[in-house]
């Protein structure tokens, strides 16, 4: 799910980088940089959960062997 929101966040930003180019406001441009802003925002976030992912299933592989060796 949230891999396909960064899409969709992502796509939307990309559009109001188009529009500040093309209309060239300021109101636009805050557009676009808010709009990239959340994009990262989520970006980072989905990189964080999957990093956590990694290292929760790193523990649990780290456990089963434990209790496979006992």
């Amino acid at each position: 799910m949230c891999e396909e929101q960064l899409v969709q966040i992502s796509d939307e930003a990309d559009e109001c980088r188009l529009r500040a180019l093309v209309s060239e406001t300021p109101i636009a441009e805050r557009e676009h940089r808010e709009a990239q802003r959340h994009a990262d925002r989520l970006r980072q976030h989905r990189d964080e959960l999957a990093a956590r992912v990694a290292r929760l299933e790193a523990d649990q592989d780290a456990l089963l062997d434990r209790f496979t060796a006992s």
